[in-house]
């Protein structure tokens, strides 16, 4: 097994995320096998129980892992499916360790941290590391290890130490470390300054820690005096110093790297020059092609309470990204704060109330995502009445489904009151109730976790459609809550459909509105399977009908087309790209491609 281990250093939010990806990438079109495994410094045992704010989304495993969204950057861009312990933090490793001293494994000796909590490091990396990650039986050849912070954070240091002492573990040519650092312009005098990347490595390496390559992050591409410097004062190789400078997308990054000819100092460093190929970037190099020719909009209306930080919905936007260039469209996401829609707003802050409803009716596709809490929902259900009765394109995810069916019952069924045990636990006649086998005691790692069989109900409903005709589908869950059983039959006399249930027939997965050009909501999280070039079903089926929606209100004739099953005159809603010869410049307000309102701020960059 051979190593690669990618440290940042100066600030945070460099992108080693990204780097650590691209990196996967890169080797694996060199014909290798790549897994990966991210290191959170926190005392979290996982990253359930954290919120939004604090680190971005919560990402889940087909194994019911909470993750870093960093693992959602390796399954997107490596196409693999990662297991929880591929993401170690410092809670799991000193409660691995504790629960040894329990049972007496330390023989009566003193618990320390060198060198009880640095084996414990060590062996967790190789156990993991061994674990095949891309569905064939024997381990990769190579596992990118992030570690996260920066260089110096008083946390990380047991890692540091561990890894230190690991690379000398595995001996050389199996062991090569990148570090990511950040090379700033000011912009009083125009310079690339070399200052803090210096300072950056030479406490790097009095840490034990000696870098291979370096990845600079900048604003433009390094000079070569710059460069020379680097090699000079950080002790390493001229050839083996690459620039990461701004791109239009980050689908380009494996390609600045591969051009760099990043991946020969790589593999000379794990003495593997021999055993691979040159890298085979041909579809990759496809797909960023068509993502830079994209000129056509779709525009998405995001309904949510986390608005101010897009890290909250980070696997969200990318399945809208994969399934809008699957279509051949540049998308843009409307941010709409779900509090700015409710009725209260119109009385406070009558601006945010007006911006709020302008930018939901101006969207073509309305999408409500997953979310904990009472506050923003009555903004949410009048987003999903909005979308009903105006025949605009609706998906519903975890929250967002249970919210749609909220609004139906409320309007159609005339239950006024009704809501969800989640807002009023005292609530009479609920719509969506606490699941049986929930804790109410403990939060983390017990809710309805990982991947789930969803069953069909209805052969030639929309989702099935989307999903090929396919009888079931698995897909991630994380969530407690669920459509009250008792009230389906009266829901569905009423006009809605629920059309695919778990396994026991009695847990609501799918639902949709017949009547409706497309109306779905699904209790599971389906952003989290979405990769480039294999586009989430239902997020296709969404800017399929988005697309279609913005075509009908273009045309001379609008109010007067229809929509059948969710598709207009009989077309897939998934389709493959193809390229139209125009290119698009990212401008102020582009995310990645992702063009925002102005609400959204910043995005990692990952795929």
């Amino acid at each position: 097994m051979k190593y690669v281990l990618v440290t940042g250093g100066v600030v945070s939010g460099l992108g080693k995320g990204v780097t650590a990806s691209s990196i996967g990438v890169l080797l694996k079109a060199c014909g290798l096998r790549v897994t990966s495994i991210k290191i959170d410094p926190y005392l979290n045992t996982d990253a359930g129980t954290m919120s939004p704010f604090e680190h971005g989304e919560v990402f889940v495993l087909d194994d019911g892992g909470e993750v870093d969204l960093d693992l959602g950057n390796y399954e997107r861009f490596l196409d693999i499916k990662l297991t929880r312990d591929n993401n170690i933090t410092t809670g799991k490793i000193y409660q691995s360790v504790i629960e040894k001293e329990r049972r007496g494994d330390y023989l009566g000796k003193t618990v320390q941290v060198v060198p009880h909590i640095t084996d414990a490091i060590q062996d967790w990396i190789e156990r993991v590391a061994r674990i095949p990650v891309d569905g064939k039986e024997e381990p990769a050849d190579v596992c990118v290890i992030e570690l996260g912070g920066t260089i110096g954070d008083i946390e990380s240091m047991p890692f540091i130490e561990a890894l230190g002492q690991f690379s000398y573990r595995v001996g050389p040519g199996n062991f090569c470390l990148i570090h990511v650092s950040l090379v700033p312009v000011l912009n009083v005098v125009g310079e690339q300054k070399t200052k803090p990347t210096q300072h950056s490595v030479r406490q790097l390496r009095g840490l034990g820690l000696t870098p291979n390559l370096l990845a600079c992050r900048s604003t433009k591409e390094l000079d070569d005096n710059v460069k020379a410097k680097l090699a000079q004062f950080c002790h390493v190789a001229l050839s083996n110093i690459v620039t990461l400078h701004d791109v239009p997308n980050i689908w380009h990054i494996p390609l600045l790297l591969k051009d760099q000819k990043a991946h020969e100092a790589i593999l000379k460093a794990l003495d593997m020059l021999s055993v691979t190929t040159e890298p085979n970037l041909k579809d990759w190099i496809t797909t960023t092609k068509v993502y830079d020719d994209c000129h056509e909009n779709v525009r998405i209306a995001m309904v949510g309470k986390y608005t101010g930080l897009s890290d909250a919905y980070l696997s969200v936007l990318k399945a809208l990204l994969h399934a809008a260039v699957a279509r051949n469209r540049k998308l843009i996401v409307d941010w709409v704060p779900a509090g700015d829609l409710e009725d209260v707003t119109s009385e406070q802050d009558p601006d945010a109330y007006k911006a709020a409803w302008g930018l939901l009716k101006g969207a073509h596709g309305v999408l409500v995502p997953g979310g904990f809490g009472d506050r923003g929902v009555e903004g949410k259900i009048l987003a999903a009445k909005y979308a009903r009765e105006n025949n605009v394109p609706y998906l519903g995810i975890c929250l967002g489904m249970q919210i749609a069916v909220i609004e139906f019952a409320r309007s159609i069924l005339g239950l006024r009151n009704t809501t969800s045990t989640e807002f009023d636990p005292e609530a009479k006649n609920p719509c969506v109730i606490f699941m049986p086998e929930g804790s109410k005691t403990h939060m983390g790692g017990t809710m309805r976790l990982g991947s789930r069989r969803t069953y069909f109900q209805v052969a030639d409903c929309k989702s099935a459609q989307l999903y090929c005709n396919a009888s079931f589908v698995d897909e991630r869950h994380r969530h407690r809550y669920e459509v009250n059983p008792d009230m389906i039959s009266q829901l569905e006399s009423a006009g809605l459909s629920f059309v695919g249930k778990d396994e026991t027939g009695s847990r609501m997965e799918i639902v949709e509105l017949p009547s409706h050009p497309f109306f779905i909501g699904v209790q599971f999280h389906p952003e989290f399977k979405s990769r480039p070039g294999k586009p989430s079903p239902v997020f296709s089926g969404l800017i399929a009908a988005a697309c279609e929606l913005k075509r009908a209100i273009m045309s001379p004739s609008y109010g007067h087309t229809k929509l059948t099953n969710g598709i207009y005159n009989g077309h897939s809603p998934i389709l493959k790209p193809h390229q139209n010869g125009k290119t698009f410049k990212t401008t102020n307000g582009s995310l990645n491609g992702i063009y925002m309102n102005g609400n959204g701020v910043h995005v990692d960059g990952s795929v």
